[in-house]
């Protein structure tokens, strides 16, 4: 089935159907006031974090997933007819009922018609702003006057720290307070405790937002949830709504929420407009001037316009015009806008992560999450790629999560060796280069940075540090310790057992830093890298290959992981990629292991990370036991995994078997038949159920997933092949045979690249030559020097 399509030209994703198979959901603001909304209204805001300063609530694993929300019920006063501006939660019959969702670039419109009267809910953050705007435009489509009520309503956390507000409730059901100034609501925690701004993290303490409901007389209000919907009723049914007036009562603890009620009369074909905005601080402080300033249609239309301007120019670092309409629909904004978004949020605030149990960056995934966005925010990737290298600590490891609004550099407490995961500074080596490449900017190499406990290096330092703390902790076979985990956290290696996947990583580790001691002429270090890289290719060689793929890893007692001797878990994805990403396979390796995960572990929605599943293995040594088979870890079709398989096939040549791989998991390929992946077709996720799960084809937890950046890179690098070095644009694309062309559009350093790709012979990797600004030159590469301000590029395969 189909419940929407993509408006390319808006670059908005157009829902039509609002009975979606799960909520289809969209991020407004910025990570100083975020919010999540989806196509029914639902979701919930927050201030600078969705774990502590979560002020409406939301209760998570429920059914549907995105209740409460921001609502607006209407109420005919004549009939005493009822409905809600978005479908849910009145949710009127769809046969009368029409709906559509129109979510964009950090803004969400929300349209529907329902007894002549037509209404347009615009949702959005303004730029630089802690409020929130409901722009409601309301209709009259019938012949006679109407008389209406409006109820605006969000149910409020009792205390900004979600736990405590969802858990808690011996303590918070009794610390909220409501008042309302002019009209405006005022909703207080902690009331009787100084505000404290200066210390984010201090849960006690004195608490503000509020609400306006601006654009007609105000004639009620609620602030206390049982008041407003009744006992024993829900959101469809609220006993304020269907009675046609509030109480006006001011709360004091218990359960709190804001509710404004206006009543209007319309006339035949008139429209008028109506502003709900909502955001932090006191109302008669920071309510009163938001209303002053921002209570009328020309702000709030200037706002939404600067908005829009701001996130298209954010990301149009790179536009594509490809023989594929839905790979064109993701690459040209809801890819970027992912990683984005992801980049914002690491895995802190969804509508599956609560914050509560990772409120912060991720060292591991945050780092990885920078490769998606280098290109877009240059400036903004580089400080975030800073405060991730001053979250290692001096041992070359990493602390497991990096606070945004914390994190001290030299004064945080080192994990313990128990706590060290064995990949996370490795991807230090992806990142960093990716940010020298885009910007040319070499000397980053040599900028002196604190470590997170104590001591400081250059970067390049930072990097030699987490290769020796690798080899520091190595094992029996010379190939690095699992330590608490390595990438999969369900694989318990032990701390003196061995993982090959981190021995791929190591080893691009140490390619890398050989490399950049090329570029920056320093023999010294590169002497002290070469004969480690040689080791390791030895060790690789006589321990990691099990004869058709490459092993997982090894337990200190000789257990072995992903070998074809094991009844479970016989083959892993994992290394079979990174040994061709690396460059340790040898050609003959690289044939025969993506040859063996096609055949074992290739379905028709993605590359299951292993196979077959684990049942019977002791679940102390594999914990994806716990879980059901074909689902996440046991032998799932885990999407963060999925850029590797395409990137190393095209690093093989392989254009149409890697284009296969990235269509078959793509989100726009379920736009038309949306009933089996379920979430939304216009992001990425964590994982899908596989061949072994009854819920084939099934995906989960979207947006906040490294599969966006990873899939990200493999679209733009490895198959349109247009990637940033030292010295100018590479243009090397693996593609389908049956493409004969394509264009791309890239923003570099300043400079604009118009790239046309023509493939004349129907091949799948090869550049014959390049025509830059009219001259014939040889190779693949536009030189920096050869670039003008607006560039005319022609490359031809061979």
């Amino acid at each position: 089935m189909q419940y929407g399509f993509f408006d390319d030209t808006k670059k908005e994703y157009v829902i039509t159907s609002p009975n979606t198979p799960r909520s289809w959901s969209n991020y407004l603001g910025s990570t100083e006031y975020g919010a999540i909304i989806t196509n029914n209204a639902g979701g919930y805001s927050f201030y600078k974090s969705g774990g502590q300063g979560r002020f409406t609530r939301m209760r998570f694993n429920a059914v549907p997933m995105d209740q409460p929300g921001r609502y607006i019920y209407l109420r005919d006063k004549e009939t005493s007819d009822y409905w809600s501006a978005s479908w849910q939660p009145v949710g009127k019959p769809l046969d009368s009922y029409k709906n559509s969702c129109r979510h964009g670039s950090a803004y969400t419109i929300i349209e529907s018609e329902y007894s002549n009267i037509k209404t347009e809910t615009r949702y959005f953050v303004p730029l630089n702003q802690n409020f929130e705007v409901w722009h409601l435009r309301l209709t009259n489509q019938s012949t006679e006057s109407r008389k209406l009520s409006m109820f605006s309503f969000v149910e409020y956390a009792n205390n900004w720290n979600a736990m405590d507000d969802l858990l808690n409730l011996q303590y918070t059901q009794y610390t909220g307070k409501m008042a309302v100034v002019d009209g405006i609501i005022n909703h207080g925690t902690n009331v009787h405790i100084p505000e404290m701004p200066y210390n984010f993290n201090e849960k006690d303490q004195g608490r503000y937002s509020f609400m306006a409901f601006v654009g007609g007389e105000v004639v009620g209000y609620e602030t206390d949830l049982e008041r407003f919907l009744g006992n024993y009723r829900t959101y469809a049914n609220p006993l304020a709504v269907e009675n046609g007036y509030c109480s006006n009562f001011e709360a004091a603890g218990d359960n709190l929420c804001g509710v404004i009620q206006i009543d209007t009369e319309l006339e035949p074909n008139e429209s008028k407009d109506f502003f709900v905005l909502m955001g932090v601080g006191k109302a008669s402080v920071e309510g009163k001037s938001t209303v002053a300033k921002y209570g009328n249609l020309s702000a709030i239309n200037a706002e939404f316009d600067k908005l829009v301007s701001y996130w298209h120019q954010r990301i149009g670092g790179m536009t594509v015009r490809t023989p594929d309409k839905e790979f064109n629909s993701m690459l040209n904004m809801w890819s970027p806008y992912n990683c984005l978004i992801t980049y914002a949020w690491s895995r802190a605030a969804s509508l599956v992560y609560t914050a509560s149990e990772r409120d912060g960056l991720g060292y591991r995934d945050s780092v990885q999450d920078l490769l998606g966005v280098m290109h877009n925010i240059t400036d903004e990737a580089k400080k975030r790629l800073e405060l991730m290298i001053t979250g290692q600590v001096s041992s070359g490891g990493a602390m497991p999560v990096v606070s945004k609004v914390a994190h001290k550099p030299g004064h945080e407490t080192a994990p313990s060796e128990s706590q060290y995961r064995s990949d996370d500074c490795l991807w230090l080596f992806n990142t960093i280069p990716a940010y020298v490449n885009e910007t040319g900017d070499i000397d980053f190499y040599t900028k002196i940075l604190p470590f997170a406990d104590q001591g400081e290096e250059t970067i390049l330092g930072h990097m030699k540090r987490a290769i020796v703390f690798n080899l520091n902790r190595s094992g029996a076979h010379g190939l690095p310790c699992g330590l608490l985990a390595d990438w999969n956290d369900c694989l318990k290696f032990g701390h003196d057992g061995e993982t090959i996947f981190v021995a791929m990583q190591l080893r691009f580790a140490l390619k890398t830093y050989i490399e950049i001691c090329k570029l920056l002429k320093n023999k010294t270090e590169k002497d002290w890298a070469k004969p480690l890289l040689e080791t390791l290719d030895s060790n690789i060689q006589k321990y990691a290959w099990d004869g058709e793929w490459f092993l997982r890893g090894y337990r200190s007692d000789g257990f072995k992981f992903g070998s074809k001797e094991c009844d479970e878990g016989q083959i892993f994805m994992n290394p079979q990629v990174w040994a061709i990403i690396s460059g340790a396979a040898t050609k003959e390796q690289k044939i025969v292991s993506l040859k063996k995960m096609k055949e074992r572990l290739s379905t028709n929605y993605g590359v299951m990370i292993c196979d077959p599943p684990y049942t019977e293995t002791d679940y102390n040594i594999v914990r994806a036991a716990l879980m059901n088979v074909g689902m996440k870890e046991n032998g799932g079709i885990f999407m963060h995994t999925q850029g590797w398989a395409v990137m190393a096939e095209a690093m093989c040549g392989n254009g149409t078997q890697a284009f296969e791989y990235f269509r078959n998991y793509m989100p726009a390929t379920y736009n038309s038949k949306a009933e089996i992946r379920q979430i939304e077709p216009y992001v990425y996720c964590q994982s899908t159920h596989s061949k072994y799960s009854p819920k084939y084809g099934n995906s989960r937890v979207p947006w906040l997933s490294g599969s966006a950046t990873w899939s990200y890179v493999a679209a733009t690098q490895f198959i349109l092949g247009i990637q940033p070095l030292i010295d100018g644009l590479k243009i090397d694309p693996c593609i389908p045979s049956k493409w004969h062309k394509f264009e791309v559009t890239r923003k570099f350093r300043g400079k604009t690249i118009n790239i046309s790709v023509l493939n004349p012979n129907g091949i799948e990797k090869g550049v014959k030559n390049l025509i830059v600004n009219g001259k014939l030159v040889s190779g693949n590469i536009v030189r920096i020097e050869m670039m003008e301000e607006i560039n005319e590029v022609v490359a031809i395969m061979r």
